[in-house]
């Protein structure tokens, strides 16, 4: 692709006109709230950042930066952990795109179990809006209260309900696009069978803004559950996980709605860092599971069914321990746990992100070997694998020695990342299962990719993106 222009005082100046004072952020102190990765990973720059209020200023935004040649990258909530939305990480300049403007919820339509809402709309909102209405949208994420619909449909999050409910993939019907010349790609329909040509809105899904910018999605919602049950378990290995999930699979069948796990190293670090998250099992256990059901009978139905699974496994010496949630804020607590690992693992010291997915049956293997191996070749790092078991994804996160200097520890990011990726695609997963490949995974996408793959993603882009000014140097080289 030809190279990109340098960002002018001229275009800069039509863009504030286009979008009126409430639009746009140019002082560098407010802009770096933008341009630096949560935790800390990535830093940019970018001249000025767009928030336009509707699809037509998004329009005319894309259309005037095409115009000019100049890279644009989009952001959503700003959770991500791949570096996809972080701009100017090749040097250049580029306008970063902020949909947190464009949050509204169009339309709810709960006889067809469908909502439309705009690409900046908060995961949380979302779930409420539904709730408010009894329906449910089952993505479930730790970042739910900050990430937007647009950035989770961009990067097709998972999330703990992929078990039941699928990808986010899985939940869209309709998308509206803003594509890189301005043009409107708009198919919000809500319905559930359209054979009427290519299937044009999955190519935007995970394609984190390399061919244009989702502004609006129509989404599948669900009935709300009648009866939920939820329980953190103790047992004695990862092969006991893998063993639990299969009797899970086979005893309560589509009643599962998440099946979590995660060692006691989380654990641990989760109690020590995260003030008020505690463990309400007695002890410790080499590993956990949160187990969590939902179906359509009444609560007294759902207990049961949970309460039989769980005396079963008991019997059978697979769980040691365990307790069922008795409120909400029980429930509320348990999931806690799980959600705060991250933010934990971050105040433990530095860390080395991996977002592999594997078989089940071979999830075992895997942590085993790659803990072997990353253990080998840095004595002391300490893994934390994590994860949700039903679909196979593993946050297969290290932590830094104790004893070392986490400059020291990130230098050898490249060389982790090789050593746990190369072994999740020999045992036939993936090295990327839904955090994106961003600016992160990009020579592991080259790497790792058949040729074929890489080939064909090439061809889409230039056709969409003949100026290749949609999210410079992410995901593709």
């Amino acid at each position: 692709m030809p190279e990109l222009n340098h960002v002018t005082e001229a275009l800069i100046t039509r863009l504030q006109e286009l979008l009126g004072p409430q639009g746009w952020v140019a002082e560098p102190d407010q802009m770096e709230r933008y341009t630096t990765e949560w935790r800390g990973l990535y830093t940019g720059e970018t001249p000025l950042v767009v928030k336009p209020g509707s699809t037509s200023q998004l329009s005319e935004v894309l259309a005037l930066c095409n115009e000019h040649r100049v890279g644009v990258v989009p952001q959503g909530g700003h959770t991500g952990l791949a570096g996809g939305a972080i701009p100017g990480l090749d040097g250049k300049a580029e306008i970063l795109i902020s949909l947190e403007r464009m949050n509204r919820i169009r339309a709810l339509d709960a006889e067809n179990f469908t909502v439309t809402v705009e690409a900046g709309c908060i995961l949380a909102s979302l779930q409420d809006a539904a709730r408010e209405n009894r329906r449910m949208f089952p993505l479930s994420l730790a970042s739910e209260g900050s990430c937007q619909i647009g950035g989770n449909i961009s990067t097709n999050a998972g999330g703990t309900a992929v078990l039941r409910y699928g990808n986010t993939r899985d939940l869209v019907l309709g998308l509206e696009v803003v594509l890189a010349d301005g043009r409107v790609l708009s198919n919000l329909n809500g319905i559930r069978k359209d054979n009427t040509g290519y299937d044009l809105k999955q190519l935007f899904i995970g394609a984190e803004g390399t061919l244009g910018i989702v502004s609006a999605a129509t989404l599948k919602l669900f009935p709300e559950p009648h009866g939920t049950a939820t329980a953190l378990l103790a047992l004695p290995s990862i092969e006991g996980v893998v063993e639990l999930f299969a009797a899970a699979r086979n005893h309560l069948g589509d009643e599962i709605l998440a099946f979590e796990t995660f060692p006691q190293i989380a654990m641990d670090m989760v109690e020590a860092h995260m003030p008020g998250h505690r463990s309400p099992l007695d002890g410790k256990s080499p590993w956990y599971v949160l187990l969590e059901t939902a179906g359509q009978q009444a609560q007294e139905v759902v207990d049961a069914h949970m309460l039989a699974f769980l005396e079963a496994g008991i019997e059978q010496g697979n769980i040691t321990d365990g307790v069922v949630a008795r409120s909400e804020a029980q429930r509320i607590d348990i999931w806690k746990l799980r959600h705060g690992i991250s933010e934990a693992q971050k105040h433990a010291g530095a860390s080395i992100k991996h977002d592999i997915s594997v078989p089940v049956s071979v999830m075992p293997e895997f942590i085993s070997r790659a803990a072997a191996s990353v253990t080998e070749q840095l004595p002391g790092v300490r893994p934390v694998p994590f994860g949700h078991v039903g679909d196979g994804n593993i946050h297969f996160n290290l932590s830094q020695p104790e004893a070392m200097d986490p400059e020291e520890f990130l230098a050898a990011w490249e060389e982790m990342n090789a050593i746990v990726h190369s072994l999740a695609v020999e045992m036939g997963g993936s090295f990327s299962a839904e955090h994106g490949i961003g600016y992160l995974k990009r020579d592991e996408m080259v790497r790792l990719s058949d040729v074929v793959d890489i080939e064909l993603m090439r061809a889409v882009k230039l056709a969409l993106d003949p100026v290749g000014i949609m999210n410079p140097g992410k995901l593709l080289d």
